[in-house]
């Protein structure tokens, strides 16, 4: 279910700052543990601090990441969303404000390998083979407890589609 006001949801995702890594890194961590995303170690955050946004509601309530990876190829990845705080459209804003930046930086495919693939297909993302990704893509899962036998979907968005 979609909050009905997205624009009080909008209001309230803004660019990560110094500050939240601790809470970012909670976050990523307890859905981690669930086996339900990669986890990100404290430097990772650091190091890319860029790629996150946040929505901050008298705490961090959620977290996802644009991940560039070549000219035109970027990843939506480490999207969390608190589990008290789910349902309600933050989510799928959170996404949206990846791709808006993404649309900004001139990337036009964005792709996220995802257990929650019908959430993505909402947003317009359509199935691909992951084979069809680069080789650069797998850096981070050589590292997952799953591989090689990552069950996750691979899905993709393209800005001339939408």
């Amino acid at each position: 279910m979609t909050l009905n006001n997205d624009k009080a949801v909008n209001e309230k995702i803004r660019p990560a700052r110094m500050g939240d890594v601790k809470e970012i890194h909670a976050l990523l961590q307890h859905f981690s543990r669930q086996g339900l995303l990669l986890g990100r170690s404290i430097s990772s955050l650091y190091d890319h601090l860029r790629d996150f946004v946040v929505y901050d509601d008298n705490g961090l309530q959620g977290v996802c990441s644009l991940h560039i990876c070549w000219e035109d190829l970027a990843e939506i990845r480490s999207l969390a969303v608190a589990e008290q705080a789910q349902g309600r459209g933050i989510g799928e804003a959170l996404v949206r404000a990846c791709l808006r930046e993404a649309r900004r930086l001139e990337i036009g495919r964005v792709f996220t390998l995802t257990y929650q693939a019908p959430f993505f297909r909402k947003l317009s993302f359509v199935e691909i083979d992951k084979r069809d990704l680069p080789h650069k893509v797998w850096s981070d899962c050589l590292n997952c407890p799953q591989f090689p036998d990552c069950d996750e979907e691979a899905l993709i968005w393209t800005a001339e589609n939408n």
